[in-house]
């Protein structure tokens, strides 16, 4: 059985790590490349670096500091914000990262998708889906959730499949920061929808939320900030739990 991963996600914005609550009320939290190098140290599998303000003021990610947590890190890292064209992924990978995170990109262009699969590999494309539950329905939000579309999350999850995502890292909006659980019944659904590893995405607050994530909500790997950035949780201790619990995980 592939073992379950734990991945500290940097919110970046203006070269700073932040973490807000349902996307909202963004709060500094610290130098990234500190962080990228303690949870590398602490045995985290993956890393993933979103510079979330990139592409509402519409400019590329911060390749420098790319650079700088690729140099601090010996672990898989993938970087998101503002990249819409097979150029600026080749510019990233250049620079450090082992994979890239399309969002906005995406639904504006589903052909990136292909592209960047078709030149890189499908290993290298994550494909990042914010949604809310909206009248019953999960809703596709773009450009940080900031806008909402009429595009359903598991109809577009099957399409990013087709189109050649490697990857699906899902946030519910819901439940961002909220630290009251991950959004497990949806994340079953889509576990069940599409044959892609998914990363659960918003309201990690406890160490059994991420146990309920593997178990529950069948995802592949789980993604958290401020129980990290806060030393609410650490990562030796949470991978301890969960091989306690009986769930595969590297230690």
């Amino acid at each position: 059985m592939l073992t379950k991963r734990i991945i500290p996600c940097l919110d970046i914005k203006n070269g700073r790590t932040v973490k807000g609550i349902n996307f909202l009320d963004l709060k500094d939290a610290g130098d990234p490349v500190e962080f990228a190098l303690k949870y590398s140290l602490e045995g985290a599998d993956e890393l993933v670096f979103l510079d979330i303000s990139a592409t509402e003021e519409r400019r590329k990610t911060l390749v420098q500091l790319v650079q700088k947590v690729a140099q601090t890190i010996n672990i898989p890292f993938t970087v998101g914000g503002g990249i819409s064209s097979v150029n600026d992924v080749e510019v990233l990978l250049k620079n450090g990262a082992d994979k890239i995170s399309i969002n906005s990109s995406a639904v504006k262009n589903p052909k990136l998708i292909s592209e960047i699969a078709k030149n890189f590999g499908s290993q290298c494309v994550v494909l990042a889906i914010d949604a809310k539950l909206i009248n019953e329905n999960w809703k596709v939000h773009l450009v940080g959730g900031k806008i909402a579309t009429e595009l359903d999350l598991f109809d577009w999850a099957k399409e990013v499949e087709q189109l050649g995502a490697g990857e699906i890292l899902f946030t519910s909006m819901n439940n961002d920061g909220t630290k009251n659980g991950f959004a497990n019944s949806v994340l079953a659904q889509l576990s069940k929808t599409v044959n892609l590893p998914i990363i659960a995405s918003g309201g990690a607050g406890t160490l059994q939320h991420f146990e309920e994530a593997f178990s529950i909500g069948n995802a592949d790997a789980a993604l958290a900030a401020s129980v990290f950035h806060y030393n609410e949780i650490s990562i030796p201790l949470l991978k301890q739990f969960l091989k306690n619990q009986n769930i595969p995980i590297r230690i």
